[in-house]
């Protein structure tokens, strides 16, 4: 008989057998791989954890103690266990169950996450917020390898360490970045180290040592030293006990018995804690075994072709694209005669574009914070891995790094998602523009990103950086156009944001990609009513929106701005000029954005040319009083009505507000009502 479908909640755990909880687990991987092979979704770091889940939950008494998963693409297994099950079939689809912890969805989930390395800084407050109300509950915090290496992790450790706080700090080491054990004794001094007894005999120990006269605290230096060699050469976790911070480790991931022995233990113990696990990504579907970074997540469908759903199923999937991992900008392959043509996206084009500006430039260095695949430099790494830098999960970083590169007479890349820039404002502030250097920001997936939800929709980048000097900001209507910008921003000396989005292109013919003069529009069609300016492939939508106003009778110009910094003053000026409406689209949030650059504009023009007095201007963008959900990029475009639908629709309720009339000329022939 299932249990997973019987489980009301995590504390149903307490009362299954060791037998029952080793089928449960099984249950767990089976439902995660049959839920992802349809929906998407982050595959390994879920299958990686279900024991240590279990564990956890079966320890603790969530949600009164409080379990908070860094990132939190590994929370599948949290999620099945605390009452989403009848609904994990909706993961990651509209108004369905989030691929991360969302507070909206359940009093279980802590933290609503989605950025590696936020956890421990989360736990801690936590903890030190019981500790003033004198409070009881139990704060444990699951961090993964690489997120603990992120600057932010680093400066709560340190804290954690300084002030005690009590805390358990699961460190789920799935990709072997910490040093392995030394063996036996490494264990046997991890179970030394719960006890009781050991805390207290080092601390009498301690005291009698000192109280020798003369020789005291010189005994008690080298007595501590020792002590600490000892520690160092048995296990890897000597940064963590220098910080304050008691080490267990290593323990085994997958099982169950030791791991809750080990949790139980470390609870027990009145200061911070950290528990290092070791875990094996994609455990128990061999295809993600062996291919963990393939299916360290899925997109939806139609980008993906299902794979075996099957526990321990030993088939190949066929294509496996990722959220952040997979080689979405892999060059194409042959395929079957009667297979459709798969049109290479932004990324692909950038880093193709990247690579052959490369080979004949020697001064251009790629660096990435963690995604090499996703953002595509892994292909700069291969050809020029002289040139190609990965710092790790370290936005702020990577971006200085880029800043000192740039000093030093190089031509710098730093390619990061549009989202993680976002932790990198200040060093691109402070160190890029503030010192003016030559450093090309690719900002990846730009725009409405999809069934990651709100924590990973690239859609606040653009109004944060219209505001800094020295920044020049583009963005492409189309995938040649974005090879043309790139050699743009080559062919300049000043900090380059080129914003693009993770979207297929348009199946271009290629083209000479030649520079674009900085701050140059372009004029796609004359229009005496409506005009129509875009910033970025939202053009193409802008395009075809225009086309149903036309059937309806309106005259309708329509701009590819390309920049929002400089913004091509002379031509969007000259073609408002005497306009009905005017219409700024973008994939941004409308506050501060592009648009609001060409109302500035507006504004300015209107206090000197009564041309521009009665102009109306409507901004269309992603709304900015919300975060935006999770759901396919198609889905989440026709609810914030940036499809072409809906842009249309949108003129159309403006202009009726402006009881304007289809062909019945500018705003200087017929006032408005």
């Amino acid at each position: 008989m299932a249990i997973l479908p019987t489980l009301r909640g995590p504390a149903d755990l307490r009362g299954l057998g060791d037998a029952q909880l080793a089928q449960l687990a099984d249950e767990i991987r089976e439902k995660i791989i049959e839920t992802v092979a349809t929906t998407g979704g982050h595959l390994g770091s879920s299958l990686g954890v279900v024991e240590l889940t279990i564990a956890l939950h079966r320890l603790l008494e969530s949600p009164r103690d409080r379990i908070v998963w860094d990132t939190g693409h590994q929370a599948y297994p949290h999620k099945l266990l605390t009452g989403r099950y009848d609904r994990f079939d909706t993961l990651r689809s509209l108004g369905g169950v989030g691929g991360f912890p969302r507070r909206s969805e359940s009093p279980h989930d802590v933290f609503d996450g989605g950025h590696a390395g936020t956890g421990l800084s989360i736990g801690q407050g936590l903890a030190e917020a019981r500790d003033l109300r004198h409070g009881m509950e139990r704060i444990a915090v699951v961090i993964g390898d690489a997120a603990l290496m992120s600057g932010l992790s680093l400066e709560a450790l340190n804290d954690i360490g300084q002030r005690g706080t009590r805390m358990l700090i699961v460190l789920n080491d799935n990709e072997m970045s910490i040093s392995p054990t030394v063996g036996a004794f490494s264990k046997y001094l991890s179970q030394i180290k719960l006890s009781s007894a050991w805390k207290q005999s080092k601390s009498a120990y301690d005291r009698t040592i000192e109280r020798i006269p003369v020789v005291g605290p010189t005994a008690l230096e080298l007595s501590q030293r020792l002590r600490k060699s000892v520690v160092n050469f048995a296990q890897p976790g000597q940064l963590f006990e220098d910080l304050g911070i008691t080490y267990i480790g290593v323990v085994p991931g997958h099982d169950l018995r030791a791991l809750m022995q080990t949790f139980a233990g470390a609870l027990q113990l009145r200061e911070p804690v950290i528990v290092h696990v070791r875990t094996q990504k994609g455990r128990g579907y061999r295809p993600a075994e062996a291919d963990q970074v393939g299916f360290h997540g899925a997109a939806l469908p139609p980008m993906m072709a299902a794979f075996e759903p099957r526990l321990n199923g030993a088939s190949k999937p066929r294509s496996m694209p990722t959220e952040s991992m997979a080689d979405d900008a892999a060059p194409a392959t042959r395929r079957s005669p009667d297979a459709p043509v798969k049109v290479p996206n932004y990324t692909a084009v950038f880093v193709a574009e990247l690579l052959e500006i490369a080979r004949h430039d020697s001064r251009v260095v790629g660096i990435t914070a963690g995604m090499p695949t996703g953002t595509g430099l892994n292909r700069l790494q291969a050809e020029f891995p002289d040139r190609f830098f990965d710092v790790g999960i370290a936005e702020q970083h990577a971006v200085t790094m880029a800043t000192g590169l740039a000093m030093g007479g190089q031509r710098p890349v730093v390619a990061i998602y549009s989202t993680f820039l976002q932790r990198a404002f200040d060093q691109v502030v402070h160190d890029v523009c503030q010192n003016d250097q030559p450093v090309v920001i690719a900002v990846d997936r730009a725009g409405l990103v999809g069934e990651d939800g709100t924590s990973h929709q690239g859609m606040f980048t653009l109004p944060a950086q219209r505001q800094v000097p020295n920044l020049v900001i583009a963005s492409p209507k189309d995938e040649q156009e974005l090879r043309a910008l790139l050699r743009t921003a080559f062919s300049q000396d000043h900090p380059f944001a080129l914003h693009y989005p993770r979207d297929p292109g348009f199946n271009l013919p290629p083209v000479d990609p030649k520079p674009i003069p900085v701050g140059q529009a372009e004029l796609l069609q004359e229009g005496s009513e409506i005009l129509l300016v875009g910033f970025g492939p939202i053009v193409e939508r802008a395009r075809q929106a225009a086309d149903l106003l036309a059937i309806e009778g309106w005259s309708v110009g329509l701009i590819n701005a390309r920049w929002a910094k400089p913004i091509d003053r002379q031509l969007i000026m000259e073609q408002a000029r005497g306009k009905r409406l005017v219409v700024t689209l973008e994939e941004s949030v409308m506050t501060g954005g592009f648009g609001s650059g060409v109302l500035e504009l507006l504004e300015e023009a209107r206090a000197v040319d009564p041309a521009y007095r009665e102009v109306v201007l409507k901004i269309i963008g992603i709304p900015a009083d919300q975060f935006i959900e999770h759901g396919s990029v198609a889905d989440l475009r026709h609810l914030v009505r940036l499809d072409v639908e809906g842009i249309a629709a949108q003129v159309r309720e403006t202009l009726q507000g402006l009881h304007a009339i289809a062909g019945a000329g500018a705003v200087t022939e017929a006032r408005l009502v």
